[in-house]
Formats: C-alpha cells, sequence, structure tokens
C-alpha cells in the first residue's frame, strides 16, 4: 500500500529520487526561459515508472484476452442461439470492426482532456458490456452488446500506450519492452485456454462474469492509485492536475498538502489552455489518422498487412468449428489448440527483430553510414524500405506454404500433433510480417508514428473482420482444401506490391518530406501575422514569449513527443 500510495502522489520525493537518471529528453517550455539545469523529462523514479507500466499493461491485457477468450465457445453459442456458424462468427467480425475504429475516434480527446477520465468512461462501458453480455438471452443482444466490449476494451489498450509515452523517454523505452509486450503475448495465448476450461466447466456465460471481475478489480485500483500522466494537464508529473484527473489518494493527499512544489514550466499549454484549442486540437487529431491515407506507400503497407492478417482471423475463426466436427474437441481442447499459434508469434519476435538489425547494419556499410543506437538515424536518403521488407520475404512465403497446409491436413484428418505443429509455423509466417510491416510504419512516419499506427490497426481490423466473416460460407462452398489454398494465392499477390514499395519508397518519402516542410513554412508565415495585433494589447510581449502567438507549436511538441 506504501508503494502504491507512493506512485499515486508524484509527490516531492519522486523529484528527488529521478535526479540520478539520466536525462534523455527535456519537457517543452512555452515561451519561458529555461533555468541552468535542465528539468528531467519526468519527476517519476525507475521504480515508480515501472509499477504505472506495470498497472498500464494490466489494464491493456483486457482487449487481446476479451478477442480470444470468446472463441472457444462459438460452437456452444451457436446450438443455444440457433444460429448459423456464419451468423455466430458475425459476432467475432462486428467485435473487429469496432476494434478499429472506436480508438481512433477516442484517443485524441484523451490526449488533451487527460487518460483518467477515458479510463473511467471506456471501464464503466466494458464492465457493463461484460455484465450485459452473461445475462444475455438472445442473438441480437450478443451481436450488438459485443461491439460496445469492443469498444471499451480497445479504447483502454490504446489509452494504456499512451500513458507509456507520457512518462517513459525514447532511450529508457527498451528497459520496459518486458512490461508492454505481456497483454500482446499473454492475452492471444491464455485467452482461448481460459475459455475453453470456462465454458466447459461453468458454461460460456461465467466468461463474462470472470471479464467483469477482473475489470473490476483493475478499475478499483486505478481509481484509488494510479495517476494521471498526460503532459498537457501534468506536465512532467509535478503538476497538480484538476479534480477529475486525480485518484482517490492524490484527492487526500492535496488536500493535507496544498502547497506541493510544481514545475508549471513543464506542462504543455499554449492553444490547449482554452476549451477552444483543446477541442481543435482533438478534432485535428481525431481525423489525422485518416489523413494520412492519401500517402501511397502507407497505403500499400496497409494492404500487405491487413492482407497477412486476413489469414490469421481466418484460421483462428474457423478453428473452433473444424476442431469440434473433425475430432470432436470440446471447448477446452479447442482453446489449447491456440497455445501453438501464440507460439509461433513469439518466435517470429526473437527472429524479426535481429534480424532487421542485422540487416540494417550490413546496408549501412555498404553505402559507408556510420551506425549508432544512442543517436537517430538519417533516413532521407536511407533505403529502409528495401532494408525492412528483404526481411519480410522469407516469413511471406513460409505463410503461404503454411496456410496452403492448414486446409489440406485438417480436411484429410492427419494426426492432431501434426496440425499443432502448421499451426506454430502459421505464427511464425504471418506475424514475422506483421512486425516488419509495423516497425516500418514507425520508420517511415517518426513524428506521426501514433496516427499511423492507428490506421494500420484499423486496416488489420477491418481486413480481418472481413476474413472472419467469409470464410464459413467460403469453406461450404469451396472445401477446406481449396479455400485456404485461395488465401494462400492472395499471399503471392503481395509480392509485386513489396517490390513497387522496396523500389519506389525512397521516392515518395522524399516527395512527402518536402511537401511537409513547404507547408509547415507557409502556416509560420501565415500565423506571424497575428503578432501585431497582440503586442496592441502588451508592448512587452514577444512572439518568442507569447504563448498564443502559434497554435502550430502544440501540435509539433505533441507530435514529438509521440515520436520518442
Amino acid at each position: 500500500m506504501a508503494v502504491m500510495a507512493t506512485v499515486a502522489t508524484g509527490s516531492t520525493s519522486a523529484l528527488a529520487a529521478v535526479d540520478t537518471e539520466p536525462i534523455s529528453e527535456q519537457p517543452v517550455s512555452d515561451g519561458v526561459d529555461d533555468l541552468d539545469v535542465p528539468s528531467p523529462y519526468s519527476v517519476w523514479s525507475p521504480w515508480q515508472k515501472k509499477l504505472i507500466v506495470a498497472g498500464a499493461a494490466f489494464g491493456g491485457f483486457f482487449n487481446p484476452i476479451t478477442a480470444q477468450v470468446y472463441l472457444p465457445a462459438l460452437p456452444i453459442l451457436r446450438n443455444e442461439f440457433g444460429v448459423t456458424e456464419a451468423e455466430i462468427n458475425l459476432t467475432v467480425t462486428t467485435y473487429m470492426i469496432f476494434q478499429g475504429i472506436t480508438p481512433i475516434l477516442f484517443s485524441g480527446f484523451t490526449d488533451t482532456l487527460g487518460r483518467r477520465p477515458g479510463y473511467i468512461i471506456c471501464f464503466i462501458v466494458y464492465i457493463s458490456a461484460n455484465i450485459a453480455l452473461a445475462l444475455a438471452n438472445d442473438y441480437e443482444d450478443l451481436l450488438i452488446i459485443r461491439c460496445f466490449q469492443s469498444a471499451g476494451s480497445a479504447t483502454i489498450m490504446v489509452i494504456c500506450q499512451a500513458v507509456v509515452a507520457d512518462i517513459i523517454t525514447s532511450a529508457e523505452r527498451g528497459g520496459y519492452i518486458a512490461l508492454t509486450a505481456i497483454p500482446s503475448i499473454l492475452g492471444p495465448s491464455l485467452g482461448p485456454v481460459i475459455g475453453g476450461a470456462m465454458t466447459e466447466f461453468m458454461g460460456w456465460r461465467s466468461i463474462f462474469w470472470m471479464l467483469t471481475i477482473a475489470a473490476g478489480i483493475n478499475f478499483l485500483l486505478m481509481l484509488l492509485f494510479i495517476p494521471e500522466t498526460c503532459r498537457k494537464v501534468v506536465g512532467d508529473g509535478s503538476v497538480r492536475p484538476p479534480w477529475w484527473c486525480q485518484s482517490v489518494y492524490q484527492w487526500f493527499y492535496y488536500r493535507r498538502h496544498p502547497s506541493v512544489p510544481q514545475n508549471l514550466n513543464s506542462i504543455e499549454k499554449s492553444a490547449y489552455t482554452t476549451d477552444e484549442g483543446k477541442l481543435k486540437y482533438a478534432t485535428s487529431h481525431l481525423f489525422s489518422a485518416f489523413a494520412l491515407l492519401r500517402e501511397k506507400e502507407l497505403v500499400l503497407l496497409l494492404i500487405i498487412g491487413g492482407t497477412v492478417f486476413t489469414g490469421v482471423y481466418a484460421v483462428g475463426t474457423a478453428m473452433p468449428a473444424l476442431l469440434e466436427s473433425l475430432y470432436g474437441f470440446k471447448p477446452l481442447q479447442i482453446g489449447l489448440m491456440y497455445l501453438p499459434l501464440a507460439g509461433g508469434s513469439i518466435l517470429a519476435v526473437v527472429f524479426v527483430g535481429p534480424g532487421m538489425n542485422w540487416n540494417l547494419r550490413r546496408h549501412a556499410r555498404k553505402l559507408g553510414i556510420a551506425v549508432d543506437k544512442k543517436r537517430k538515424m538519417d533516413l532521407s536518403r536511407f533505403p529502409i524500405e528495401k532494408v525492412r521488407l528483404e526481411i519480410a520475404f522469407p516469413f511471406l512465403l513460409l505463410g503461404v506454404g503454411i496456410i496452403t497446409s492448414w486446409g489440406w491436413v485438417t480436411v484429410n484428418k492427419v494426426e492432431i500433433e501434426k496440425v499443432a505443429i502448421v499451426v506454430l509455423f502459421l505464427g511464425v509466417g504471418l506475424v514475422g510480417v506483421n512486425n516488419v510491416v509495423n516497425a516500418l510504419i514507425v520508420d517511415i512516419y517518426p513524428d506521426t508514428a501514433g496516427a499511423a499506427l492507428a490506421a494500420y490497426n484499423l486496416a488489420k481490423c477491418i481486413m480481418g473482420a472481413a476474413s472472419s466473416g467469409f470464410v464459413a460460407p467460403m469453406i461450404q462452398d469451396m472445401g477446406m482444401g481449396p479455400a485456404f489454398t485461395l488465401l494462400g494465392c492472395l499471399y503471392l499477390l503481395l509480392v509485386p506490391i513489396i517490390l513497387l514499395v522496396m523500389w519506389k519508397g525512397v521516392v515518395w518519402r522524399t516527395s512527402r518530406h518536402a511537401r511537409e516542410l513547404r507547408k509547415k513554412g507557409s502556416i509560420l508565415v501565415r500565423e506571424e501575422e497575428p503578432q501585431a495585433s497582440v503586442s496592441d494589447t502588451d508592448t512587452t510581449s514577444t512572439p518568442q514569449n507569447d504563448a498564443t502567438s502559434t497554435e502550430i507549436l502544440p501540435a509539433e511538441k505533441e507530435e514529438v513527443s509521440k515520436s520518442s
């Protein structure tokens, strides 16, 4: 309790503890002269950061586990509600659509109004949806309420990732990878096992009661202890947040200690100090991911990644019905068959990361470029598309062979051990390609990585939702073998798209960068005109010291903060 209490306050002890940390980033001031000694990026000590990130990871766990825990119960739900396999799969499809859309619509507001209000709203929606699902008595209720469940859990995941960006610098982020990777690794692997066991021994409704209890515990801990971290609200963590952004412990603490030192210079202000400015930024951020869809390179990468995920979701959605009908599996056994897919995903992470680093060093050596891990590499003329996508090719070819094999090994009822091996390598191939595309998107959109990855998530969810919806009718019309052979052929169509990105990527990226510089320059010129009117009311104001002189600076600060 004492540990959580210290995390909740962000008190002066945290300021003292962080003095010994290496300063890798500095807060952006708003026209106020910086002190001789730069302030740390965050007042939290290392162990406090770990606790905050662990709390965020616990919250982020609900999105992947909610998507997977439900799958082993699909045959039971189909029989209980008297619907077809395609109709019950539609509950997976709608879940994935809302999983892709709602974070884009909601994340901009949490960037300006605070993380905790977003947490509260999303947890209330998520917990209420789980209770309603546990009490659902017809198919229509199940279909509609799953959309609300998806909206709550997916947005919680986005907020958790934003919390990490609020308090962790780029230089120290590597030490927190293990904590942030827990949800994405454990959720898909443990979800089907838990769902299968609970469905078999306690009924499918117990799944949603379990999620309700787990989310309620997380929600209670968040209300009591987890502090506000949004840098537009609390700056480096020392600024007192408004009452609606305070944890319960903070509310009592500030009542007893009204004069806690605050580094007001660390908070990002300017246009965001007014309701109009906050709304303007939130609205512009709302459509930033869609604006990126005008870029040819990103659209092609979305097609590559989204197409790859059609196979992942097609196999995941079709597996319960196939294992039940062909092998007579019960829900628990069905859940256990998802473990090889998770194991393959872990192997993909192990192989892809070192492979990408090795290939980058190899190309840099050829071009005579020194690689320094402590400094940002200039990619303006570096063929990063070729460097990354060369690693994707072997994983894509593996995916083509494996997803084709999956259709034929299941229809021929081969030994279940061989089916598990096929599922394992399916995870290696398809998740490997996804990891490469994900890294490349961050490489070419470093200043708008959040919006670019949100667009990528949307593409994966929409195309995955489509595959989960058409896989059952396709299997029924074509048969297992031909259906998944068709998916394998679809992957082969990605080869010319990958080659096109490797060939034209540098040209497109250079053109986009020049276009952005011209646009930024024209905006800055237009924004200089209001300076004269400002000086009429305050003769001491200068463009450098006037916090309201321009509205592009806060947006630039936010993008820089996110890219770090």
